[in-house]
């Protein structure tokens, strides 16, 4: 993993994360990144300019009104030199500014003047970062093309419980590393489910399967690394949230085909790696179900909606990418779902003794519509990234397309 003569500005706003940006710097420089650090006038209230001078290497800019610094128009010198630009830790305040495009000091103006990829990782209290007026700021941020990474959920300086908390310097780091790889989806939109789905049988029991949700979110994380934008539809698990991915939680099944339904309706790409239940009870109990005397207990099942199907069945669908966990003649039963439902690729694999579910490593097949490909076992992050790799190569392609 090498940044070598990578050139990257980081913005530091007022904000006691502001610490973690000097581990930053310094990984970046490890990795062999030119950086630069511009800081708001609130930010030298954390950290001093002398400090990041001495971690980056290069003098440090605060004021737009500098004069030896805009002899030569230093703005725009920093704008047209940076490669990406990170804002960490990226302010409410900041963030407002960012969205209405304020310019009335050096970080804002240089946003506005660059043509480079610019990041903001958002660090505030929590009930900040859940205002309605902070989330319209974000979601204009989204809509223009900037990359939010996180916040993160933790414990916070201020005492709180929640989400607000700044990326990590190692999850930012990586996030940059990912950048400038190669990306085939960037500027692309791919809504991924992961994870199992549970259906109620009364208030303390449930019906669900053995998914930890692991393969979904590499699967969200390499579509990430990819260069997309990615919302990630999950059911109940205990994974955190992949840096830089929209996550929306649900727990049922029809809940997850609500979600999927919406997130998919300017979405380019749909992954369905998600475990999701066939069947829900019919009717859920308001109490807890007692036993009976030793008489058998009998539950009426019916069936849940099939979300890809649903998908598969729209006329202006996305690229469908299904999947397919089975215990015996993988090749039979994901040929005949991938004829069945139309959809464009199937990721099969086998569950059961140690294999798929709870477990690091997988191995998949890939099938489509006139070729496949056996993805051999390995750990679930590297897989994900082959199989992102494959889906991309042939959605921009255009070939395979069951529609």
């Amino acid at each position: 993993m090498s940044l070598r003569q990578r050139r990257i500005l980081i913005g530091v706003t007022g904000g006691i994360a502001a610490y973690k940006v000097c581990e930053l710097v310094r990984r970046l420089r490890d990795l062999e990144a030119e950086v630069r650090v511009v800081m708001t006038e609130g930010a030298t209230h954390f950290v001093t300019p002398t400090t990041f001078q001495a971690l980056s290497g290069q003098p440090v800019r605060v004021s737009l009104w500098d004069e030896q610094g805009e002899a030569a128009m230093g703005h725009i010198e920093l704008a047209r030199w940076a490669e990406r630009v990170l804002i960490a830790p990226a302010s409410a305040d900041t963030i407002a500014r960012l969205a209405h495009g304020f310019a009335d000091d050096l970080l804002s103006t240089v946003v506005l003047a660059t043509a480079a990829p610019v990041y903001v990782a958002p660090a505030m209290n929590q009930q900040m970062w859940a205002s309605l007026a902070v989330q319209a700021n974000v979601g204009t941020l989204r809509v223009r093309g900037m990359g939010v990474l996180g916040p993160a959920d933790g414990d916070q300086a201020c005492g709180d419980i929640g989400s607000g908390r700044m990326l990590e310097p190692h999850e930012l780091r990586d996030i940059l590393v990912a950048s400038f790889g190669d990306q085939p989806l960037r500027g692309r939109r791919v809504v991924v489910s992961a994870g199992p789905t549970y259906e109620d049988i009364d208030p303390v029991r449930f019906i669900g399967n053995r998914s930890s949700g692991r393969m979904g979110f590499a699967v969200a994380a390499a579509a990430r690394d990819a260069g997309a934008e990615v919302t990630l539809v999950a059911g109940p698990v205990l994974l955190p949230t992949p840096p830089g991915v929209h996550r929306v939680d649900v727990r049922s099944a029809r809940q997850m085909h609500e979600a999927v339904l919406r997130a998919v309706r300017d979405a380019d790409i749909y992954i369905g790696a998600a475990a999701v239940g066939d069947y829900r009870p019919a009717e859920v109990s308001e109490h807890k179900l007692k036993k009976s005397g030793g008489a058998p207990l009998h539950l009426e099942l019916t069936e849940n909606p099939d979300i890809i199907a649903s998908l598969a069945a729209g006329a202006d669908r996305p690229y469908l990418v299904g999947f397919a966990a089975e215990t015996r003649d993988l090749a039979s039963y994901a040929g005949e779902k991938l004829r069945r439902k139309g959809i464009d690729m199937i990721a099969a694999n086998e569950v059961g003794s140690g294999k798929g579910f709870e477990v690091a490593d997988n191995a998949l097949h890939l099938y489509w519509p006139g070729g496949d490909e056996t993805l051999p076992e390995m750990p679930k992050t590297e897989l994900a990234r082959r199989l992102v790799a494959r889906l991309a190569e042939r959605f921009l392609s255009g070939t395979g397309t069951a529609s």
